[in-house]
């Protein structure tokens, strides 16, 4: 068969299916267009969750008309010259215009700043007709009709109506985040308005907007910087959390990205904080030469490469685990919120309770405190084999030895002066202004994980001989990989070393995991070294038995406590990083400020 040159209209189909895959890439392809053209004010509108309609209107700079009839031609575009390694805007491709044209009606009106009348410009099936003078504000209006009415086959693969909507909604939140200087307005008639109005440098108020009024309470600043490459941003403290990741935002020099080795960073940053199933929520920003990232390796542009993906890991785990043990202990506003809810006169209707007995003290399993009883220590060690990691470290005994004065005087301490243990569960205690109610078991048991995981870096992990080695079949590029991070895994207690080309024998396996299934292990280390060239995995699994041991040798609810108890264990929730949250995720405490209760008794 001879080999023929493809028409014009074909190639820009077979481009549109890489660069317009549904309504919502078109609509990411027209907002960058609008932005790099200095717009302030952009509103969308769409109809049939932009299948049907989807139409952009910006106060851009506008295009003269020559230049009008050059954006719709393939690979024309005045944003890069003849070099990929210094890109500054979102677009450059040169390819979204006529791969829009190519699938759908598209028309485009424009005036130039300065113009005295604008122009237009529509094409229809790759077909554009000649550009003729048209009435125009400044700028310019995009409007895409019958998306893919030229590809039919493409309209099979369409969801709904309202999910190719929420689409495009999702989209316009990312450039909302992106440019809090520009102001966004979605509207159709398959939808309501959703608006953004410009917040100019308060990227924060923005970002309130956006993921809600909550975040600004529960978000923490990050501002860090590693070599050529800067980190900035917000991310929530691990109580406030999700049940999904579509709250986790990234940009690299200004441009949304959704990038696999930033989501498993900020995954890994949040390790052990974070129930499973569970998704913090942050907004970050990634500064950097443009040369030292590719932006060009997918057409749709949210994919990026490093080229030293490590730098920028190392760089967002860092940065929000220094940020987290800054501040990451405060309980999350939203449980305040609940206790204000749960308290509010119209949350009890009398008909809706059971009818209850009277009360028998005499039957009743809570007895007051008795401060004579006697009392054994804080926790006995989890398990005789990790008892030479249980022992408290030395700031925390610092901060138990620190005096409490339990005189009626306003508290100094953050989490203030016990006053109470109610259902020999909870701690209540008096701050200068509020009060705080802690689990006792959740705050226990992270103190213990806490002290186990610092023993954890401190010195090496006791290993175990097996008496037979195992050995374990890999590819050779595997085991490549595996002896290049050897010495980091004898530090966690799992010798090995290389059995031929193609195959790793396995002489030692931490002895804290006592009977293993170490040719797993190993083929998961494999696994993650190929997928992110770092393995987690064996670390994780040693942190994850230490946050069990810590579980099951911690204070147990239903334990009565005397006021010295109680007060040490907030003054080691106080010096302990992450006690904010248990080992599991949940949160040790609820904080209800002063003006809070006061509300509830309608004194304010």
């Amino acid at each position: 068969m001879a080999i023929q040159q493809l028409s014009e209209t074909l190639i820009n189909q077979i481009a549109a299916g890489e660069v317009i895959e549904r309504p919502a890439s078109a609509a990411k392809e027209l907002i960058e267009n609008a932005l790099d053209a200095g717009a302030t004010r952009i509103e969308i509108a769409t109809a049939g969750g932009g299948k049907t309609l989807l139409r952009i209107t910006d106060n851009g700079c506008g295009m003269a008309p020559d230049d009008l009839e050059l954006a719709v031609r393939r690979h024309c575009t005045s944003k890069i010259s003849d070099s990929l390694m210094d890109i500054r805007t979102l677009g450059f491709r040169g390819e979204a215009l006529p791969s829009i044209g190519s699938v759908a009606r598209l028309s485009i009106t424009t005036r130039a700043a300065g113009a005295r009348e604008g122009a237009a410009i529509t094409v229809s099936g790759g077909k554009a007709e000649p550009v003729r003078p048209s009435p125009a504000n400044g700028g310019t209006v995009v409007e895409v009709r019958d998306l893919f009415f030229a590809t039919p086959a493409r309209l099979k693969f369409m969801k709904s109506e309202k999910a190719e909507a929420a689409a495009i909604s999702e989209v316009v939140r990312r450039m909302a985040i992106a440019f809090p200087k520009v102001r966004f307005v979605l509207s159709g008639s398959d939808r309501s308005t959703l608006e953004f109005p410009a917040t100019g440098d308060d990227r924060l108020a923005r970002m309130a907007q956006v993921l809600g009024k909550e975040f600004r309470d529960n978000a923490i600043e990050i501002d860090a910087e590693r070599e050529e490459a800067r980190l900035t941003g917000f991310a929530g403290v691990p109580t406030f959390n999700r049940g999904n990741s579509l709250q986790q935002y990234a940009f690299v020099n200004g441009r949304p990205v959704q990038d696999k080795l930033i989501l498993s960073a900020i995954r890994a940053a949040y390790a052990e904080t974070i129930p499973q199933g569970r998704y913090p929520i942050a907004v970050l920003s990634i500064t950097l030469d443009p040369a030292l990232v590719d932006v060009n390796v997918h057409p749709a542009k949210s994919d990026v490469r490093f080229r030293d993906p490590g730098l920028i890991r190392g760089l967002i785990i860092g940065a929000i685990r220094e940020a987290l043990a800054r501040e990451g202990d405060r309980a999350a506003t939203t449980g305040a919120h609940g206790l204000m809810r749960a308290f509010r006169p119209e949350a009890y209707r009398p008909e809706q309770q059971r009818p209850q007995a009277p009360w028998n003290a005499a039957a009743s399993p809570y007895r007051p405190m008795d401060f004579d009883a006697p009392v054994r220590g804080f926790a006995e060690p989890p398990q005789a084999a990790f008892s030479e990691f249980a022992q408290p470290s030395a700031r925390a005994e610092a901060a138990v030895e620190a005096p409490v004065t339990n005189t009626g005087h306003e508290p100094s301490f953050p989490l203030g002066a016990a006053r109470a243990q109610i259902h020999q569960n909870y701690i209540v205690a008096q701050t200068g202004d509020g009060l705080v109610i802690v689990d006792q078991h959740a705050a226990h048991e992270r103190l213990v994980f806490e002290t186990m995981r610092e023993a954890l870096r401190s010195r090496a992990v006791p290993a175990q001989t097996l008496l037979i080695p195992e050995i374990v079949d890999l590819s050779e590029e595997d085991c490549d990989r595996l002896m290049a991070h050897a010495q980091e895994f004898l530090r966690l207690g799992l010798a090995i070393e290389r059995f031929g080309p193609g195959a790793i024998a396995v002489r030692e396996t931490p002895a804290m995991l006592g009977e293993m299934d170490a040719v797993g292990l190993v083929r998961q280390l494999a696994d993650e070294l190929a997928e992110w060239d770092t393995a987690n995995g064996l670390a994780g699994r040693l942190e994850y038995l230490a946050a069990t041991m810590a579980c099951h040798g911690s204070v147990r609810a239903g334990r009565r406590l005397r006021t010295e108890e109680m007060n040490a264990l907030l003054r080691q929730m106080e010096a302990t990083p992450g006690s904010g949250q248990c080992n599991h995720g949940r949160p040790t405490y609820i904080e209800l400020k002063l003006a809070d209760i006061e509300r509830l008794f309608g004194r304010s």
